[in-house]
């Protein structure tokens, strides 16, 4: 009886087991019919660009930029000290501001200047020279976004942990990500717009930065630094303002409402977001610099950032690593290797 009742039991469990084994098979098999039926619908015109035959090199990337920049990064740079990076970062940003413009100018060619009505564009895709060069632009505005995660490793080996907010780590990760099935799916039309006027925002964005991370003889040219969170805000009322169209049209052939669908909420969600930094930076001031500072004794003040006055005279210790005198009321420091009054955020 015994024997029989184990018998019973570990065929029991056999069976189990062997229906487990099946049904996880058959979700694997289900979950590899899906990503096949996904990947069969990518334009064929990529195949041969860098990254593009499948999306998991490139979510394989962004995972390993969150795990450096939230994780291994600062873990490595907790006893040590802070790089400097000025000439790497000037060069940095002003490569960012010339593939920028390039970018913006082939937009332009391949169809914003040229053969499009600013309204319901569909996405060419013969294989003409203007829909090729299309692709190309809009692959490599893409791949611009993983250039750019060198944004938040400068932040990092420079130890500036204040500016890698949840805005700046969710913008950087998100958007290439996003961007990636867009091409694959929908390189050009109308939803290519909010990447050429993004590129547009670039442009002056890291022009700023290359000329602050220059050092402290380029601040007196930098105090439209306060518009650049308006330039930001101003791109996202363009982008949604432009597929709103599409909602009150009685017919358009784009072919990918889900991209404008898409668009449209990624320009609503960082309108929103660029928004409640500007109340809090410029309206609310409460990101401006904690600056250091030592209670006024016997007629002597305290400047932050190695420069004092005492009875009149001027002392300065020297602003060191390229970044500008700060004083109490006000004067701007450099952080980053830009002026700030707060923490700019990018997009």
């Amino acid at each position: 009886m015994i024997v029989t009742a184990l018998q019973e039991h570990f065929h029991s469990r056999s069976n189990t087991t062997v229906t487990m084994l099946q049904e996880i098979q058959e979700i694997g098999s289900n979950a590899m019919d899906i990503y096949n039926f996904v990947l069969a619908g990518f334009d064929p015109r990529l195949n041969n660009y860098l990254l593009m035959q499948s999306p998991v090199p490139m979510t394989v990337i962004l995972l390993c930029y969150l795990f450096f920049v939230l994780y291994l990064g600062p873990r490595i740079m907790a006893n040590r000290k802070p790089f400097q990076l000025k000439e790497a970062m000037i060069f940095y940003n002003f490569l960012l501001v010339a593939l920028s413009i390039y970018i913006v100018y082939e937009f332009l060619m391949s169809g914003w200047a040229t053969t499009y009505t600013w309204r319901c564009d569909a996405i060419d895709t013969s294989d003409s020279p203007q829909a090729l060069r299309m692709v190309q632009v809009a692959w490599l505005f893409w791949f611009s976004k993983i250039i750019e995660l060198m944004d938040t490793i400068f932040f990092v080996l420079r130890k500036k942990h204040g500016q890698i907010t949840f805005l700046h780590i969710f913008h950087h990760s998100f958007m290439p990500w996003t961007w990636w099935w867009g091409i694959c799916y929908a390189p050009g039309g109308m939803g290519s717009f909010h990447a050429m006027v993004n590129s547009s925002v670039h442009v002056i964005m890291y022009f700023y930065y290359g000329l602050s991370a220059a050092g402290p003889r380029f601040q007196k040219y930098l105090w439209w630094k306060k518009y650049m969170t308006a330039i930001q805000l101003i791109q996202f009322v363009l982008v949604s303002l432009h597929v709103t169209q599409y909602y009150f049209m009685d017919t358009c052939d784009y072919q990918f409402p889900m991209i404008i669908h898409l668009v449209w909420m990624y320009g609503t969600f960082f309108f929103v977001l660029f928004s409640n930094f500007w109340i809090q930076a410029y309206v609310k001031g409460k990101r401006l610099p904690k600056v250091q500072t030592k209670q006024v004794q016997n007629g002597t003040a305290m400047h932050a950032n190695g420069k004092h006055h005492e009875n009149g005279k001027s002392i300065n210790h020297g602003a060191g690593n390229g970044t500008s005198k700060g004083t109490i009321n006000g004067s701007a420091y450099c952080e980053n290797g830009s002026a700030h009054m707060g923490k700019m955020k990018k997009a």
